[in-house]
């Protein structure tokens, strides 16, 4: 009797779902592949003239491809001869084949509408998407060896696989419902971390906006230089949008501090523009700054970063409100870790080498944009995350009223002593309010005047007393009826023999002095 072992990548032994998943992988990378080819094939068919035939073209769209995965390429047809690197990826066209990625993956997961069809694992389906959509980066990587943009294999054999893993990574997250980590230090940490990079890019992006604003008359003459025709023109808007994102990243390292190199020797930062920079005309790049110190202008971009970490700190206080102060301040620091090191990988990203020389640094340095995220979000963020935990701990001022207000309920059995002094104000303990007592002094006036002795007789006691001479009162109706009127049912008076009324003590009345 033979025993079959199931595969740990797979769940039920269903080999088929692993096969199909690695068929989506390399299906989503054709799609994004053939979304590419139609937009150079159109720009080459409108091209009045055109460099290269269709086969170039095809080179082109490879070499973008490659490009969109953070490959490096190597631009053959330079002036001077020499091969010259190409690497910074427009991160708009990167989300094309990251989105495929990330939407394959996820559907891998999806049980169907009757809940029947097989699925692999949370890991095999990561590995099958990966592994079919890599199978077909390969054979892309060997054809642009032919071509005037051949990849660069050492980022080929780095990059690609990071990036197409990570994608699989998210989806499957994604279809078992985004789980964080079971610790709540954690999940807020990482919670935090997304809000403040967030609001990190959108402040960079707020800040490349109005530099863009500001010069664009110079932005304007850029555009217009680079191309004559309409379908140039096109081409130079295309490939404008799609590097916005990569402008929202330079403006959040700006933020920060570091800033951005802009060609070897030469670095803009707020405090100004060090060196000389080699800047190729480009309608985006004609949004740096002059050369020279800053201004108040370009100190403000500061904001960017201080708010960020005021965002992600306060998100820290609100989820810490019932934890210990060192448990918030240890959330507060793994949250600007988290932010620093999302900082560090866009700053990556978004910048690389334009050629050789002085070109061959362009774009933020991402360690030195990390690790400003993270002191950002230690220096300004912690002390936030600490005071909107205190406040949140505090009780509301009605709350502390009511508190101090509330009577203190008295033992059971407890005597009650009265005090009635001759302005008529009472004063009540274990069990009774001296405001309420106060509220009504003639009433009880009134019922302690049957219980004194009379010459005649023993005191008759009375729950309510009769002052003499006063005509008799009706019985009274609800409407007219006093909320105090309880207040001294519960009293019960004895008079013992030869002495003084048990539980009571009665002061003589005295006349009112002037």
């Amino acid at each position: 009797m033979t025993q079959v072992t199931e595969h740990p990548l797979v769940q039920g032994g269903r080999s088929a779902a692993l096969a199909t998943a690695c068929v989506r992988g390399g299906v989503a990378a054709g799609l994004g592949l053939g979304a590419l080819a139609v937009l150079v094939i159109a720009a080459w068919i409108s091209s009045p003239y055109p460099d290269s035939g269709p086969v170039g073209a095809l080179h082109v769209a490879a070499g973008l491809w490659l490009l969109a995965h953070g490959v490096d390429l190597v631009r053959t047809d330079t002036l001077s001869g020499l091969p010259a690197p190409l690497g910074i990826a427009p991160l708009l066209l990167a989300a094309l084949p990251v989105w495929l990625v990330h939407r394959t993956a996820r559907d891998t997961l999806d049980p169907g509408d009757d809940g029947t069809r097989p699925r692999p694992s949370p890991g095999g389906a990561v590995t099958a998407v990966a592994g079919g959509y890599l199978l077909v980066a390969a054979a892309v990587v060997v054809y642009s060896e032919s071509g005037p943009l051949p990849a660069d294999l050492v980022t080929a054999g780095l990059w690609l696989p990071a990036v197409v893993t990570g994608a699989a990574g998210a989806g499957v997250w994604t279809a078992l419902d985004r789980p964080l980590p079971g610790q709540r230090q954690a999940a807020a940490a990482l919670r935090a971390a997304g809000l403040g990079t967030l609001t990190l890019l959108g402040g960079g992006a707020v800040v490349a906006a109005g530099s863009l604003a500001w010069h664009a008359g110079r932005a304007q003459a850029s555009f217009e230089g680079l191309a004559g025709e309409w379908s140039g023109r096109v081409t130079v808007l295309l490939l404008v949008l799609a590097l916005l994102p990569n402008a929202a990243v330079w403006g959040a390292a700006y933020g920060l501090g570091p800033g951005f190199a802009l060609g070897t020797g030469a670095l803009a930062t707020p405090l100004g523009l060090v060196g000389d920079a080699a800047v190729p005309p480009f309608p985006l790049l004609a949004a740096l700054p002059a050369e020279g110190r800053g201004t108040w202008v370009h100190w403000a971009a500061v904001a960017v970063p201080l708010v960020a970490a005021v965002v992600q700190g306060h998100r820290v206080g609100r989820a810490a409100r019932t934890w210990a102060a060192r448990e918030a301040a240890l959330t507060a620091l793994g949250a600007a870790g988290g932010c620093g090191a999302a900082a560090a990988v866009l700053a990556a990203a978004a910048g690389g080498p334009l050629g050789t020389g002085r070109l061959s640094a362009f774009g933020p340095v991402w360690w030195q944009a990390g690790a400003a995220a993270v002191l950002w979000g230690a220096g300004a963020g912690m002390p936030v995350a600490l005071g909107v935990r205190a406040w949140g701990r505090r009780a509301p001022r009605s709350e502390k009223l009511r508190l101090r207000a509330a009577p203190v309920p008295a033992p059971a059995g407890a005597p009650v002593a009265v005090s009635a002094v001759a302005d008529g104000s009472v004063a009540a303990a274990s069990g009774s309010t001296p405001s309420r007592l106060m509220a009504a002094p003639s009433r009880l006036m009134a019922a302690l005047s049957g219980l004194l002795p009379s010459p005649s007789g023993p005191a008759e006691v009375r729950r309510e007393a009769v002052v003499p001479g006063a005509a008799p009162t009706a019985e009274p109706t609800a409407a007219d009826a006093d909320p105090e009127a309880d207040l001294y049912s519960d009293f019960r008076f004895e008079q013992l023999p030869g002495g003084p009324l048990f539980g009571m003590e009665i002061e003589p009345l005295r006349p009112e002095e002037p």
